[in-house]
């Protein structure tokens, strides 16, 4: 299969005319995935369509439910399947996505965020899904979530979603927005930099294989159900390392908790953010996305004008890291722009009644612009 990441090629053949669901769509394929399994939902039509045409298996199922149990079962047998959809197929999918947490289920979900609530308005974009992907897994344990700010990251970023969800056997959510994966934009193609396939590595050892038997990271080695060597064994029921059902008995739950840990402690292999400090700048704006392009432009205008402003761009949504907090800290005041109405991003940081000196910039039914974030600096600049 060739790659198609662009409609036609303009004067320049290097420059292309292209739109982020091609990016992200064979970013991913070449970082091994394999299995495209979806359900049509606007805004996330275009990477199903491209879909049938870049990966080896493509399946069109009949619900968001089905999806997921379909992309579970090529998971068990080695594949690392993938789906898009949006919140009302998210919804759908929350069950069968903890299902794959406790069997350890390597797959990739890309949730395109459109304005809520319930089916909403399918054809305007938004940042509202952060609270409910936050909660996905039951007990808020932690599911790998990472965000796309511009080109560049929408063919990097896919590719080392792959390399996380295999190397810590986990679904992990690709969240992005309307805008982001149906604009049309010309790049230059040169500037995106080789993909790396993902080391999807199984059990091949003569002992026996023990399915949940956490190794060094926390995480257990893979074998999929097709060996003929070892006895394999999934299950989404509390088990203790052998995958047999235990209930409540120690090790099991101690084996539940390690689904959250193994994340949580390894989360520095896979924290990725932009910063743009700025020396001797009191103010620290913080944001992801789509908003972020506007955060980009703000500052540099602000700059222009002798605004002294540090930036952070958030690529490593959940689990939120630890090096966000160390940021923040040194900074007088704090501001997060993020495209929904409450602030959810900034209230999963620092709780629904953060201190004065962080406040949010916040739009509904609308892209944030560059002249809202500046005028939200300036106020107390």
């Amino acid at each position: 299969m060739e790659p198609q990441l662009h409609h036609k090629a303009l004067n320049n053949s290097n420059i292309i005319f292209t739109d982020s669901s091609r990016l992200i769509t064979e970013s991913l394929v070449k970082a091994g995935a394999d299995v495209f399994i979806g359900y049509p939902i606007t805004p996330a039509n275009l990477l199903y369509q491209y879909a049938s045409k870049r990966y080896p298996v493509f399946m069109a199922a009949p619900d968001e439910i089905t999806t997921l149990q379909w992309m579970s079962g090529f998971a068990v047998t080695g594949h690392i399947p993938v789906t898009a959809t949006s919140f009302p197929g998210y919804a759908l999918m929350i069950e069968s996505i903890n299902m794959a947490c406790m069997m350890e289920l390597p797959m990739i979900i890309i949730l395109v965020q459109r304005l809520g609530p319930a089916t909403g308005t399918a054809t305007r974009g938004a940042q509202g899904d952060i609270s409910v992907l936050h909660g996905t897994i039951s007990g808020a344990m932690s599911l790998p979530s990472f965000t796309m700010s511009d080109a560049s990251d929408c063919w990097e970023i896919p590719a080392k979603a792959v390399e996380v969800a295999v190397k810590y056997r986990t679904p992990v959510v690709l969240l992005t927005s309307k805008e982001e994966v149906m604009t049309m934009y010309s790049l230059d193609k040169t500037k995106l930099g080789p993909v790396n396939k993902a080391n999807h590595s199984f059990y091949n050892e003569l002992e026996t294989f023990v399915p949940y038997e956490p190794k060094e990271n926390l995480v257990p080695e893979f074998l999929p159900v097709t060996s003929a060597e070892h006895q394999v064994r999934f299950t989404a029921s509390t088990h203790d390392k052998k995958g047999i059902i235990q209930n409540a008995a120690p090790e099991a739950l101690e084996n539940s908790k390690r689904l959250h840990l193994k994340i949580t402690e390894n989360l520095k292999d896979f924290t990725w953010f932009e910063l743009d400090e700025q020396p001797d700048a009191d103010t620290l704006l913080v944001s992801f996305g789509i908003t972020a392009q506007a955060s980009r432009e703000a500052v540099t205008d602000l700059r222009r004008e002798g605004v002294k402003v540090s930036m952070l761009i958030a690529k490593t949504l959940l689990p939120v890291p630890n090096e966000y907090y160390q940021v923040c800290n040194r900074y007088k005041r704090i501001l997060i722009a993020e495209e929904n109405l409450t602030g959810q991003y900034r209230q999963l940081m620092f709780g629904i009644q953060p201190p004065k000196h962080i406040e949010g910039v916040n739009e509904f039914g609308h892209m944030i612009s560059p002249e809202q974030i500046k005028k939200a600096i300036k106020q107390h600049a």
